[in-house]
């Protein structure tokens, strides 16, 4: 009975913490329910995609691929790079987790272990109980999925002109996300521009522009994410400052 209620009151935490999250995916996400709907989704498979695959950029890049008719290959490898960074929080969150939790409750916290489930998760003190993430999933995941459901609903019944400018929302979140970072580091915003720079000779020039954009997309996020770990690589947090001004 102890464990029980211990379990309840984790969960319920959970789920207080995690609604102001369901709210911010909602709105997110229903922008993401506008491109899947110029990809071709139909509202169930818009809602599934976004169950399976709580990612902003992961499924941006999905649903964009999907609708320039590239491969299953190519929908995987982007989203498996653009995913990539959740086998970095997946790591340290694990230490955080008691040493004897069960493998089910590991999977089940991996399901869903977006920026901001492991930002509330990571920030309680001592182990984390797997119930306290469990309720921030309960409304988290339906909060992203209904989101992007309705949007695909939205974009079946609105005006072309309004799904044209509902579209554009997706772009402000994206920017909204670079440019604060970019404004803190030179060497974080020297790379965006390049980035941005590159991906526009990749539609020009000869051979690379003839490739398929899922292609060019990888070759994009593996060659720069490379060469800027190459280059720039992270110093300790004691050690940071110098370019950051």
């Amino acid at each position: 009975m102890k464990k029980h209620s211990e379990n309840t009151a984790f969960f319920l935490k959970g789920v207080k913490d995690g609604v102001p999250i369901a709210l911010g995916y909602f709105a997110v996400s229903f922008s993401l329910g506008i491109l899947a709907r110029k990809a071709g989704l139909s509202p169930f498979q818009g809602f599934l995609a976004s169950f399976l695959c709580n990612a902003s950029a992961g499924e941006y890049a999905g649903f964009t691929l999907i609708g320039a008719g590239a491969s299953y290959i190519e929908v995987a490898l982007t989203t498996l790079i653009a995913n990539a960074r959740y086998f970095l929080m997946s790591c340290a969150e694990s230490q955080r987790l008691a040493p004897d939790l069960k493998l089910r409750h590991r999977l089940l916290i991996g399901f869903d272990l977006t920026d901001e489930i492991f930002g509330i998760s990571i920030a309680q003190e001592g182990c984390i109980h797997p119930f306290y993430p469990y309720g921030a999933m309960a409304v988290a995941i339906p909060g992203w999925s209904v989101g992007t459901m309705l949007g695909i609903i939205a974009g079946n019944l609105l005006p072309a002109r309004a799904v044209n400018a509902l579209g554009v929302t997706l772009y402000g979140m994206f920017l909204a996300i670079i440019i604060p970072p970019a404004r803190k580091s030179k060497i974080l915003a020297g790379l965006i521009a390049a980035s941005f720079a590159l991906s526009f000779l990749f539609t020009v020039l000869p051979f690379v522009s003839a490739l398929p954009e899922g292609t060019r997309t990888i070759i994009l996020t593996v060659g720069l994410s490379s060469l800027a770990a190459i280059l720039f690589p992270r110093r300790p947090e004691t050690e940071q400052g110098a370019d950051t001004a």
